[in-house]
C-alpha cells in the first residue's frame, strides 16, 4: 500500500512540477533572448536531464560492483531509446486527442522540419560511434569521452547560434509565482525554475524507486525492470513536459525538448561511462542500440519531407514495445 501510494504521489508532483517549470523555463528563456526552439533544446532539456545524469554518474564513478556500473550503462542507452520512442508517440497522441480543443483543421505538427531533420541526423551520428565503441576494445578508450563532451558543446552553441521566434499562438502565460505582472522579475523566474527543478528531481527519484519495488514485487527479472520499465521512469519529466506544451498548442517547444534531452542523453551520460567503465554491450543493449537507431531514422525522414501528421509519430512508440519483449525473452531463456 505505502508503495503503491508513494507511486501515485510521485507521479502527481513530477506532473505538478512539470506545469511550473514549463512556464518558468519559457519566461527564464525570454529573459535571456533565447528563440523558442533553444529555449527547448537547451534549457528546458538540460533542466529535467539532470536528474538521469546523476544517476549515470553516481553508478559509474561511485559504484562498487560490475553490477551498478552496469546500471549507468544502461541508463546511457535506455534515455535516448525512450525518448526517440516513447516520448514523440506521446506527442503524437496527445496532438490528436487535442485537435478540437486546440481548434486545428487538421493534425499536421506545427514545428520547424529542417531543424529537426538535423537534429535527428546529428544525433544518429553521434549514437553510431557510440554503440560502435560499445562494440570493440582497446585501451584509450575512456580518452574518447571527451569527444562526447565537445560534441554536446559544439551543439549547444549551435542552438543558441540559430535564434527563432515563437509565432502569436505561443504566446506565454503569466509567471505562476507572479500571475498578474506583464514582465516578471527575473528572481521570481529564477526561483519558480529551479523550485520546480528540485521538485521533480526528487519525486522522479522516488517514482523509479517505486517501480523498482513495484517490479520485484510482480516477480519481474531485476534485469528486466533496469533495462524497460527504470528508463521509462526516469524520462518521465521529459515526456510530461512535452504532454503540457502540447496541450497549450506548443509542439515546437514539446519535440524541442525531446530533441535537446535526446542529444543530452547521446553524450554527457556517455562520456561519463566511457571514463569509468569498460563499456562493452551485452545483447540487449546492442538490440537497445539498433531499435534506437531505426526510430531515429524513422523520425528522419519524417521530419526530411516536410509535412508531418501527428499520427506518423505514434507507430514509433511500438519500437519499444519490440525492445521489452526482446528483453523479456532473453533474460527468460537465460
Amino acid at each position: 500500500m505505502l508503495t503503491a501510494l508513494l507511486f501515485l504521489l510521485s507521479a502527481g508532483a513530477i506532473y505538478f512540477a512539470c506545469e511550473y517549470f514549463v512556464n518558468g523555463v519559457e519566461w527564464f528563456g525570454r529573459k535571456l533572448s533565447l528563440g523558442a526552439t533553444a529555449t527547448g533544446t537547451v534549457l528546458a532539456a538540460f533542466g529535467t536531464a539532470l536528474p538521469e545524469s546523476a544517476v549515470t554518474f553516481v553508478a559509474v564513478v561511485f559504484g562498487k560492483s560490475a553490477e551498478q556500473k552496469d546500471i549507468g550503462v544502461g541508463a546511457a542507452l535506455g534515455g535516448p531509446l525512450v525518448l526517440a520512442t516513447i516520448a514523440y508517440a506521446v506527442v503524437g497522441v496527445a496532438l490528436w486527442m487535442n485537435r478540437k480543443r486546440l481548434r486545428r483543421g487538421d493534425m499536421l505538427v506545427r514545428v520547424d522540419h529542417g531543424r529537426l531533420a538535423r537534429d535527428q541526423s546529428w544525433f544518429l551520428g553521434i549514437f553510431v560511434v557510440k554503440c560502435g565503441l560499445g562494440l570493440v576494445a582497446f585501451a584509450i578508450k575512456p580518452w574518447l569521452g571527451v569527444m562526447f563532451l565537445v560534441a554536446y558543446a559544439l551543439y549547444v552553441w549551435r542552438e543558441l547560434k540559430d535564434g527563432d521566434t515563437a509565432p502569436e499562438e505561443e504566446e506565454l502565460e503569466p509567471l505562476k509565482f507572479q500571475p498578474q505582472a506583464d514582465n516578471p522579475a527575473m528572481s521570481r523566474v529564477f526561483l519558480q525554475t529551479v523550485l520546480a527543478l528540485v521538485v521533480i528531481a526528487l519525486a522522479s527519484h522516488t517514482f523509479v524507486k517505486q517501480i523498482e519495488a513495484i517490479g520485484l514485487a510482480l516477480q519481474l527479472s531485476p534485469h528486466l525492470v533496469a533495462l524497460v520499465l527504470s528508463p521509462v521512469a526516469t524520462e518521465l519529466p521529459e515526456t510530461v513536459n512535452a504532454l503540457i506544451w502540447v496541450r497549450q498548442g506548443k509542439e515546437r517547444l514539446a519535440l524541442a525538448n525531446i530533441s535537446g534531452a535526446m542529444m543530452i542523453q547521446a553524450t554527457i551520460p556517455s562520456a561519463l561511462a566511457l571514463f569509468a567503465t569498460p563499456w562493452l554491450f551485452d545483447a540487449p543493449l546492442m538490440v537497445a542500440g539498433l531499435v534506437t537507431g531505426v526510430a531515429i531514422i524513422y523520425l528522419w525522414w519524417l521530419f526530411r519531407r516536410g509535412r508531418v501528421d501527428a499520427r506518423w509519430l505514434v507507430p514509433v512508440g511500438l519500437l519499444y514495445a519490440v525492445f521489452a519483449a526482446f528483453v523479456a525473452w532473453h533474460f527468460a531463456v537465460g
